[in-house]
């Protein structure tokens, strides 16, 4: 069990192409992305607070509704971290697995959080329309670049865990998507310095909005899955059936599940049926061996069936 689990930092440095886990085999990534978060949270909670007060000494509700959504991110940034502290909980007789689908949960949270922003800058926005108010334009750009540069470094924080860890995705798109609506900032702040036209101001906004809200429902859609237990997306579920089952020995399978049990561990369970007889523990060994490096499945658990009752079949049959 130890064994399974030491190694399976090793796969995701294979098997997506990222370097997540790569090179270290200890615990030593979750470390690290405990300091990603503190920085990250650091960092963004004071420039909340300087955007804000920008936002109400230059009367820019752009600058005002930017910090509300950087504000969501310190929330999200901080959703995410006690998902990835509470993953590394040691398992107990009650949370058999520990508590690695913390993960998922707090991935779920991040989008429905940035679901929320959305909404808030959009509202914000339409009442713009009504009641236009004078900006002094490069001043919101000068305070909105710094932005740019704050998400932008949180960001480069988390960019080598994206490909594993839906989670650290979740946090990496949420400074990304941020950079962006900074930057968007920026040009409406000179537009409006140049033009004197204070709905660019709304008009941006909303843009931006929309850009926040198609890159969530992908996370929200891919963490729904995970929480209904769907197979992980970087799994071929075929392709790990016809591996099983042409294992030596192997005359059908059935009751084959693969499922998330964290954001970055899948789990696998199923019955082999061998007419032959037991194959013995070397045989379940080379099976999890295989089911680890070909398609990083770290947790499997076989049960191996000789066919003496007629009822095994059947399920058998139905797959």
């Amino acid at each position: 069990m130890g064994h399974a689990h030491h190694g399976h930092g090793h796969h995701h440095g294979d098997h997506h192409g990222g370097h997540d886990h790569g090179h270290h085999h200890h615990p030593a990534p979750p470390a690290t992305w405990d300091r990603a978060f503190a920085i990250g949270i650091s960092l963004n909670l004071v420039y909340v607070v300087a955007e804000a007060s920008a936002g109400l000494w230059t009367g820019s509700v752009a600058l005002l509704a930017d910090a509300g959504h950087n504000l969501s991110d310190v929330l999200g940034l901080a959703v995410a971290w006690a998902g990835a502290v509470l993953a590394r909980t040691p398992p107990s007789k009650r949370f058999t697995y520990g508590l690695k689908g913390s993960t998922i949960l707090a991935a779920l949270a991040n989008a429905v959080l940035l679901l929320v922003a959305i909404g808030a800058i959009s509202v914000e926005a339409v009442n713009r329309f009504g009641e236009p108010a004078t900006v002094p334009g490069l001043t919101v750009s000068a305070v909105a670049a710094v932005g740019i540069l704050i998400n932008g470094v949180t960001a480069w924080l988390f960019a080598r865990g994206r490909k594993g860890d839906v989670n650290i995705r979740g946090a990496y798109l949420h400074m990304l998507a941020d950079a962006a609506v900074s930057a968007g900032v920026v040009l409406a702040g000179i537009g409006i310095w140049l033009t004197g036209a204070s709905w660019i101001d709304p008009v941006v906004s909303l843009a931006i909005a929309a850009l926040i809200f198609w890159q969530t429902w992908g996370l929200l859609r891919e963490t729904v899955e995970m929480s209904l237990a769907a197979v992980p997306r970087a799994i071929d579920y075929d392709r790990v059936r016809a591996a099983l089952a042409g294992l030596p020995g192997v005359a059908a399978i059935h009751d084959l599940h693969i499922w998330p049990m964290s954001t970055t561990e899948p789990v696998l369970t199923a019955h082999l049926l061998m007419p032959g007889g037991h194959p013995g523990d070397a045989f379940l060994q080379s099976a999890q061996d295989m089911l680890h490096h070909d398609f990083g499945i770290g947790h499997a658990t076989l049960q191996v069936e000789t066919g003496d009752g007629a009822c095994v079949l059947e399920p058998a049959e139905a797959i």
